[in-house]
């Protein structure tokens, strides 16, 4: 199944907007505006990219879904904006520059699970990133691994489209707390006057990090100078902020 798909980008887009004024000014007041570009990686379609971009960042983004990029890329054009957009697993992210910050929002970091794929990926930002250039990263522990259910979560929320369609989610969520892992099996369908038009399903996993694990995972992964910051999105009881400097 693939995740990230069209009907998934209209339900998120729907379901989330734009980020809100203390998340952009979070990322704002960190940034730096005088060293050249700054990287979202696992940008989406744009949901703080666009913000940053109109506060005047040179932001440029990267994401591994066709929809969500290209979803990104009209809302820029919408915005009377232009920055690069790079369709890029950020496991394997290899862009023709080098940037003064990178950044990682809402969690997405998390939903590299594969053995060892979370630890490239940062070495592929750091990669990319100038000496002592900075990454920004929002993490957390997901509420329902604090306290994991018996049995899987189900889940069912809707949004309207702005042509009067429906899509709802039904999502199924299961926690392996051993393996630090969340699996949530979700099916969009889009709907008008009550009957279903289009479906689309996805798997995706989730894993989690403390504040300590994530320290020992920059530091193997090439950074140094890491501190545990605010959130910048909270999203539960333990989400927070991180930032490190690439060595």
């Amino acid at each position: 199944m693939a995740a990230y798909g069209e009907l998934c980008r209209q339900f998120y887009d729907a379901d989330k907007g734009y980020a809100g004024a203390e998340e952009v000014a979070w990322y704002a007041q960190r940034l730096p505006r005088d060293a050249g570009p700054v990287l979202e990686a696992m940008c989406g379609s744009g949901r703080l990219l666009v913000p940053l971009l109109r506060a005047g960042f040179h932001v440029h983004g990267a994401d591994d879904s066709a929809a969500m990029l290209a979803a990104c890329e009209q809302r820029v054009a919408a915005a009377s904006l232009a920055t690069p957009l790079f369709r890029q697993n950020v496991a394997a992210l290899n862009a023709p520059f080098r940037y003064g910050a990178a950044f990682v929002a809402a969690g997405s970091l998390q939903l590299i699970v594969a053995p060892g794929a979370m630890r490239r990926a940062l070495e592929r930002i750091r990669a990319h990133l100038v000496p002592r250039g900075l990454l920004l990263l929002d993490l957390g522990v997901p509420d329902i691994a604090l306290n994991p259910p018996g049995a899987p979560l189900v889940e069912v929320r809707a949004v309207r489209l702005d042509d009067g369609t429906r899509i709802t989610l039904r999502s199924e969520t299961t926690v392996d707390a051993p393996s630090r892992q969340l699996e949530m099996r979700n099916r969009y369908e889009r709907r008008a006057s009550g009957a279903a038009m289009e479906r689309e399903d996805e798997t995706l996993s989730m894993t989690w990090l403390d504040e300590d694990e994530v320290a020992t995972l920059l530091g193997a992964a090439g950074y140094d100078d890491i501190a545990i910051l605010p959130s910048p999105w909270p999203r539960g009881e333990r989400s927070f902020g991180v930032s490190a400097r690439a060595t």
